[in-house]
């Protein structure tokens, strides 16, 4: 079993329990999946650190894994996103809407976009994760 955060369009956040990835896809791909608390039908994956698993078969006993290294998991994510992803600052938004739209050819970005810009975005159902940013070393605390 594999377990996702998801989130409905108008903002609800619950966890969905599914056998696999492609599951998930199928089921929403059919309007299947709902929010619990509105009831929407149009929903995503949100970007989570918990993983779980359940055992194989009925014999195998579960064994217990090592702790999540958060701090760790989260460089790697963004070290992945920095070097497949390309850097288009505060251009993001439109650089969707251009890919979304089939203005220019789909790829891998990475940006910034305000909170109207967001808005944007999910009422034209483009999907998209944000991703908070550690602070820099030399960053003092506020």
């Amino acid at each position: 079993m594999i377990v996702f955060d998801l989130e409905c369009f108008k903002g609800h956040r619950f966890e969905g329990w599914f056998n696999n990835t492609g599951s998930f896809e199928k089921q929403n791909a059919k309007n299947l999946i709902t929010c619990p608390v509105c009831g929407d039908g149009r929903i995503k994956k949100m970007i989570s650190p918990v993983v779980t698993c359940a055992p194989r078969s009925e014999t195998e006993k579960h064994v217990e894994s090592p702790p999540v290294d958060c701090q760790r998991l989260a460089r790697e994510i963004l070290e992945y996103v920095n070097k497949n992803f390309e850097n288009v600052g505060p251009d993001f938004t439109k650089e969707a809407l251009k890919m979304h739209y089939g203005a220019t050819k789909k790829k891998n970005i990475r940006g910034s976009a305000t909170d109207e810009e967001e808005k944007i975005l999910r009422q034209e159902k483009i999907q998209f994760y944000k991703i908070p940013l550690p602070k820099e070393e030399n960053e003092k605390e506020n």
